[in-house]
């Protein structure tokens, strides 16, 4: 058996850090353009040395190893900031800024931050420069007016940049080493953190590269929010390539037309209500330029397919993915399958395998319905202070979606059903035990259950199906209130519907099943259907 002792010079030789992906983009494309913000265009040689220069701030200011808390929104500052924190060495912890205060607290004081980076304009938002404040770790402000900040005490991006190093950071960076930590929404009590090393993330960039075919004269879409997964790894992956994005803060269709006119985007990542809202306009084409249309996050309504292939693009496809599993994994192409249903997920992208697997471990061939497990090189690490879910979830060898499925026609992929009850909306996971706990929180309320129920835009829908008090007195406005203090946004309702009784099984649990056979008549006729 051959054994080569890996030396310090054999680690930096074989070196893989998720920072030096902008570096050397930057080498190879200097001038070219990178990242686009509204009237802010910078090239790979600005974004190399400005997010070199925040690295070597946070290596003076709290080390390297430490974890990073971010809360902002899709800016050129997001990106020159994060690529900094993987420049230094330190773990990049982005969190949902939709979340509600309370559980925002919550993964910060989990994820054991040192800084967190914010944006100024977040900062004033209800209830967040308390929380920042009693968490007493230092700030650094993003999109800060060109006065500074109006926050005591915090550091502005560009004064953190302003007379540090423009060269890539000389410190040691292990593969393996933790490079982000993105909490999920668990189902049942708190978020949790699924670790990944600058190697998985490069593991997906690469595989992603291969699958998608992104060279440097691509021009990406950044629409979906860049601390989610999805998102950050296509740019991660753009980024690689010395190709481009071009970011935006939120989906206003007006807006993202004229931004894909203007730039002449080759890639649009969205999800199947955003391409629903763009083609509304029956005006709007973009397939002299457009060479690729990726949905996510759901199945798409069919006959939106080949509107998409006349008006965008006909190389058409569907992109799943999990924060544990980092994205792509697989790969649907609906215009090459005419007779499969949108429930397909197709194949697997080069960087993993996927499985159907039944409970004791066994890969089940065609036809066989069971759990959709992945491996490979773009696995989590593990749920961060959580072996025993790390367990859980890498067991057998192989990660374990929570999704079932099972192999179709032509070694396609069919995705059956979510063996817990997360809610898809919008894009982002709602559990519905959380809602369901807010619900019950009110003093009116017996007895709640919430289910997912679908809806033209949001995919899905909130729906809440509620039992009062005998005696008590509470309507819906009361309710949505309620929710509306203690959720997120996208966490609240968009329906409810008092029950005299709910249907359970003899030990109390209620069937979301039979809530859902009970009441489509009724979300169909709510949602207009």
């Amino acid at each position: 058996m051959i054994q080569m002792n890996e030396s310090p010079e054999l680690r930096r030789v074989r070196r893989v850090a998720l920072g030096d992906f902008v570096h050397r983009s930057a080498l190879k494309f200097p001038e070219r353009i990178a990242v686009v913000d509204g009237d802010t265009r910078l090239s790979y040689r600005q974004f190399d040395a400005r997010s070199s220069r925040f690295a070597h701030y946070l290596i003076g200011a709290v080390g390297s190893g430490r974890q990073v808390g971010m809360l902002c929104a899709n800016s050129a500052d997001m990106a020159v900031a994060y690529n900094g924190i993987h420049k230094s060495g330190n773990v990049w912890v982005p969190v949902n800024i939709r979340l509600d205060v309370a559980a925002i607290d919550y993964i910060l004081r989990h994820a054991e931050v040192s800084a967190v980076v914010v944006d100024e304009a977040y900062h004033a938002a209800p209830g967040i420069a308390d929380m920042l404040a009693r968490l007493g770790v230092p700030l650094v402000v993003t999109m800060a007016g060109q006065a500074g900040s109006a926050i005591a005490g915090a550091t502005t991006l560009a004064q953190a940049e302003h007379g540090q190093g423009a060269e890539l950071p000389g410190i040691e960076i292990d593969g393996d080493a933790p490079a982000l930590i993105m909490y999920t929404s668990g189902t049942i009590g708190h978020p949790k953190g699924a670790v990944h090393s600058h190697a998985s993330v490069a593991a997906s960039v690469m595989g992603n590269m291969a699958g998608f075919g992104i060279t440097e004269q691509d021009v990406f879409s950044g629409v979906l929010p860049l601390f989610h997964c999805a998102q950050h790894c296509l740019v991660a992956t753009v980024h690689a390539a010395g190709a481009c994005v071009v970011l935006l803060r939120g989906f206003v269709p007006d807006e993202v037309r004229a931004s894909i006119l203007k730039e002449k985007y080759t890639a649009f990542t969205g999800l199947p209500m955003m391409y629903g809202a763009l083609l509304a306009d029956p005006a709007f084409r973009c397939d002299e330029h457009m060479r690729m249309c990726i949905y996510a996050m759901a199945p798409i309504p069919k006959p939106l397919i080949p509107l998409i292939a006349e008006r965008m693009s006909a190389n058409v496809m569907l992109a799943t993915g999990q924060t544990e599993m980092y994205p792509g994994t697989m790969t649907f192409r609906p215009l090459d399958h005419p007779d499969l249903d949108a429930n397909y997920w197709g194949v697997s992208l080069p960087h993993n395998e996927t499985a159907v697997m039944d409970d004791d471990g066994r890969l089940l061939g065609e036809g066989q319905p069971g759990e959709i497990v992945h491996r490979g090189a773009n696995a989590m690490l593990g749920y961060f202070k959580d072996p025993e879910a790390t367990a859980a979830a890498q067991k057998f060898g192989w990660h374990h979606t929570g999704d079932l499925g099972m192999w179709g026609p032509g070694g396609q992929m069919m995705f059956l059903d979510r063996k817990k009850d997360m809610i898809k909306t919008g894009g982002e996971n709602v559990a519905s035990v959380k809602v369901e706990a807010v619900l019950l929180s009110h003093p009116a309320v017996a007895a709640a259950g919430v289910i997912g129920m679908p809806h033209p835009r949001w995919t899905e829908a909130v729906c809440a199906f509620v039992m009062k008090k005998p005696g008590a007195e509470v309507d819906e406005a009361a309710l949505l209130a309620h929710c509306r203090a203690h959720l997120g946004d996208f966490e609240v309702p968009k329906l409810v519907h008092f029950v005299d009784q709910l249907p359970a099984t003899s030990t109390g649990k209620v069937q979301k099943h039979r809530l859902r056979q009970q009441f489509a008549e009724l979300a169909a006729r709510a949602f207009g259907e």
